[in-house]
């Protein structure tokens, strides 16, 4: 009730400003008719001393003063006009008056009560996650989802007798179902033609024919097949395939980007936020998640109350300066004189750059956890001293390092 009271009472004053600036008008403002008499009498002043000076002559001071008294008769009676305006409001001005009085008034109640929650108390944070918490388990199945999707249309073109090709092979499939590789073909060509509950259904097949030989990325189409068939939608059923992924993969792009979206949907944007901005940085820039996570990371990082800023687009297959995953298996060839020496020239130069140029809060942390790989803790510690310093007022740079640090072992 208190509540009601104090924003009924707030509604209301701001509101009653409104209405008395309304029926007042703009009486504190001078009309232009007011400035254009100032004018001209001071021409007609500057007339009588160019005449006094010689500048002009009789007759061109009295044409001056004829045009310029014309133009002053004429502003005043703008000016007269003005003021009996002011006092001509009458009932006019009460009855709009009230009616902008009563449109805020019952707007804003009308916007709370379509979009706020009325009588409904604040949620402490473990409320809030045991809520998303309920909500993930008792959310709609895949056959629940898949009703209400509506259709889509088919991802990429496909030639004329495309679907024919298809009807073929669905029957060859099905007088052949322990052919695995009919199934494989037959899931990628349901899922061409916009068929995505087909093609989960036979991807589905080729899980059960692979057994335990069933990779990371065969779960892994499973769950994003059923997601396109549920228009975006991610079930408990593909949830469970994409923590199957996981378990195979835990650095599975498509299962980890899938998993974020399914926290973003369930109510944990902070979960979300965390799986994507850690892929975010992984990369590669030309992964196919990273442009839905940089359409939706800010969004999410938003909800869960991160000050956050989306770095820029790095070009397609450009890499960080200093070691990469490819650079680190390329030196698994060399001996290990020569692995220790083109890691630590990567890392030195890195390192040196940093120091005179600066560098994004991407490149101070890679710096960091090759430190760290490569047993330099104690480096590793100094660089993550001076990160602080240069990133301390930036909440967002501070969490990127700070991940760097805590891999490293050199942060809590």
């Amino acid at each position: 009730m208190v509540f009601w009271i104090v924003t009924g009472a707030m509604a209301l004053g701001v509101s009653a400003l409104l209405v008395l600036a309304l029926l007042r008008g703009r009486a504190d403002e001078e009309p232009p008719a007011a400035y254009d008499l100032r004018v001209y009498r001071d021409q007609l002043k500057e007339v009588d001393r160019d005449l006094a000076r010689g500048i002009i002559g009789e007759g061109e001071a009295e044409r001056l003063r004829t045009e310029v008294s014309r133009r002053l008769l004429a502003a005043d009676a703008q000016m007269q006009a003005a003021k009996a305006g002011e006092t001509k409001r009458g009932p006019a001005g009460y009855v709009v008056g009230g009616l902008v009085l009563a449109s805020l008034l019952g707007g804003s109640l009308w916007i709370y009560a379509q979009l706020g929650a009325p009588g409904y108390p604040d949620l402490a944070l473990a409320d809030r996650i045991a809520a998303a918490e309920e909500r993930r388990q008792t959310r709609p199945t895949q056959a629940e989802a898949e009703a209400e999707a509506p259709p889509m249309a088919p991802p990429v073109a496909v030639p004329d007798n495309f679907a024919d090709l298809v009807q073929r092979l669905r029957g060859a499939v099905a007088e052949r179902p322990g052919d695995l590789q009919g199934h494989i073909l037959l899931a990628r060509n349901e899922a061409a033609l916009g068929n995505f509950t087909a093609a989960y259904k036979a991807q589905e097949q080729v899980l059960n024919l692979k057994g335990e030989a069933a990779t990371a990325s065969d779960y892994a189409d499973y769950g994003d097949m059923m997601v396109l068939a549920a228009g975006g939608y991610v079930s408990p059923k593909a949830e469970s395939a994409f923590r199957e992924a996981l378990a195979r993969e835990p650095s599975n792009g498509t299962a980890l980007y899938y998993i974020g979206s399914m926290m973003m949907q369930t109510g944990r944007p902070d979960q979300a936020f965390r799986i994507w901005e850690r892929q975010l940085r992984q990369g590669p820039p030309d992964a196919p998640w990273i442009a839905p996570i940089r359409a939706q990371i800010e969004n999410a990082a938003q909800l869960a109350g991160v000050d956050y800023t989306l770095p820029e687009a790095a070009p397609a297959g450009q890499q960080m300066p200093g070691p990469s995953a490819a650079d680190m298996a390329a030196a698994e060839d060399m001996t290990p004189e020569e692995r220790l020496q083109m890691i630590e020239g990567m890392v030195s130069g890195l390192g040196a750059r940093l120091a005179e140029d600066g560098g994004t809060p991407d490149e101070w942390a890679r710096l960091i956890r090759a430190l760290g790989v490569l047993g330099r803790t104690d480096q590793a510690a100094a660089i993550w001293a001076e990160a602080q310093g240069v990133f301390g007022e930036n909440p967002g740079a501070m969490d990127t390092v700070r991940r760097a640090a805590q891999d490293a072992g050199v942060a809590q």
